[in-house]
């Protein structure tokens, strides 16, 4: 069991550096791993899930693309109270990994510390609000990172309006 313990790790350690190397190929990547919380693993799985940046018109494609977008169920007599969620029809591995981005960066990046601790103010009381705020915060990675690989370039990254 030890040798097959040992191959496996070898063959995960193979895998990781072909990724790598893969990756390295686009420009795209060194930006992806500047932004706190993005090591190889989120920004490799980012670059393979937008692939083609012009194949999406708009961020909220992205998103959708994600299974981040918003969407609630409305039949029935509870149409006007339905409380949106995100619609989980998206790619899993993405959005587990944004999430675990965004955790990271609430906690560590002073920028990303002070966005999330503002949309958290006034309720912090909330069941589970902690984490449909780090949620939040990672559909708006994902709406950063998507100009990123859109326009090639990493000059701003804004913590402003949206998603």
């Amino acid at each position: 069991m030890v040798e097959a313990l040992e191959h496996i790790r070898e063959t995960i350690r193979a895998t990781d550096a072909k990724i790598k190397e893969i990756c390295l190929q686009f420009p795209e990547y060194s930006y992806l791993l500047t932004i706190p919380g993005f090591g190889p693993d989120v920004s490799s799985k980012v670059l393979a899930a937008i692939g083609d940046p012009f194949r999406f018109e708009t961020g909220k494609q992205v998103l959708k693309m994600a299974g981040m977008d918003l969407s609630a169920n409305r039949s029935g007599k509870n149409s006007d109270s339905a409380i949106p969620v995100i619609s989980k029809k998206g790619k899993a591995d993405l959005r587990y990994a944004l999430y675990q981005a965004a955790l990271i960066a609430s906690i560590r990046d002073r920028h990303f510390i002070v966005y999330y601790t503002n949309t958290l103010r006034g309720r912090e009381r909330e069941k589970g609000i902690k984490t449909k705020m780090r949620v939040k915060l990672a559909a708006k990675m994902l709406i950063i990172v998507y100009p990123v690989k859109f326009r090639r370039t990493a000059k701003c990254i804004s913590l402003g309006p949206g998603p």
